[in-house]
C-alpha cells in the first residue's frame, strides 16, 4: 500500500505540473509543435494529464476504480505520447520518459486491481 501511495504522488505531482503546462508553457508549445500536434491536441492531452492526476489521487484515497481508470488513462496517453516520439525519431533518451511513464502506469492500474478484492 505504501508503494502504491508513493507511485500515486509522484506520478499525480508530475502529470499534473506537465498537464498545467500545456496550457501555460511557452517550452510545451514548441515540443508540440515539434512532435507535429496542433494546439487543440495540445490543450486535449494537457487536460486529460490534469484529470488522470485527479482521478489517481481520487482513486486513491475515494474510489479505486476511479484510480485504475484513471492509470488506464494514463497508460494509453503515454503509449501515444511515445508513438509521437518513435515516429518523429526521437533518441531512446528522449523517447523513455514516455514510456517510463506508461510501463510505471500500467503497474499502478494492476496495484488498484488488486484493491478491488476479487482475487
Amino acid at each position: 500500500m505504501v508503494v502504491l501511495q508513493i507511485l500515486v504522488l509522484f506520478i499525480s505531482l508530475s502529470f499534473f505540473f506537465y498537464g498545467l503546462g500545456c496550457f501555460f508553457s511557452t517550452t510545451m508549445y514548441e515540443e508540440f509543435n515539434r512532435f507535429g500536434l496542433t494546439p487543440l491536441q495540445r490543450k486535449i492531452t494537457g487536460f486529460f494529464q490534469v484529470l488522470g492526476a485527479l482521478g489517481l489521487v481520487g482513486g486513491f484515497y475515494f474510489m479505486p476504480a476511479l484510480g485504475f481508470s484513471a492509470a488506464v488513462g494514463l497508460v494509453i496517453l503515454m503509449s501515444l505520447g511515445f508513438g509521437v516520439r518513435v515516429k518523429i525519431k526521437d533518441s531512446l533518451v528522449q523517447s523513455f520518459p514516455s514510456l517510463f511513464f506508461a510501463l510505471l502506469n500500467f503497474f499502478v492500474a494492476y496495484k488498484f486491481i488488486q484493491l478491488f478484492d476479487l482475487f
